[in-house]
C-alpha cells in the first residue's frame, strides 16, 4: 500500500545510515557497493527507480532520500568525485527529514 512507503523508507534508511557512518569512518568502499544492491532491491520491491510507480509520486522526498543516501556517503569518503555537488548533502538531509515527518503521520 503506497501510504506505507514513508514508514518502509525510514525503516530501510534507519538500518542503513548507521552502517554508512561506520563505512565513512573506516573508508570502506565495499559497504557502498553492497548498499547499492540493497537500494535496488528496495526500489524494485516498491516499484520506483527502474520502473515508475505513480502512487509514490506524492512521496518524492522519500524516493529521493533513498536514491541519494549512498552518493552522500560516498562524497564524504571521496569529496572530489564528479557526483559530489555542493547542495547534495543539504538536499538529502531535507528530504530525509520530510520523509521522516511523513512516516510519523498516522
Amino acid at each position: 500500500m503506497p501510504s506505507d512507503f514513508p514508514g518502509a523508507t525510514m525503516r530501510f534508511l534507519n538500518a542503513e545510515l548507521p552502517q554508512m557512518e561506520v563505512a565513512v569512518k573506516e573508508r570502506d568502499r565495499d559497504y557502498f557497493e553492497q548498499a547499492m544492491g540493497r537500494i535496488m532491491a528496495f526500489s524494485e520491491a516498491w516499484g520506483f527507480k527502474t520502473t515508475a510507480n505513480p502512487a509514490l509520486a506524492q512521496y518524492a522526498t522519500c524516493t529521493d532520500a533513498v536514491n541519494d543516501f549512498v552518493i552522500v556517503g560516498l562524497c564524504r569518503v571521496m569529496p572530489k568525485a564528479s557526483e559530489c555537488e555542493p547542495g547534495l548533502a543539504p538536499k538529502f538531509d531535507a528530504n530525509l527529514q520530510r520523509c521522516r515527518d511523513l512516516a510519523s503521520k498516522p
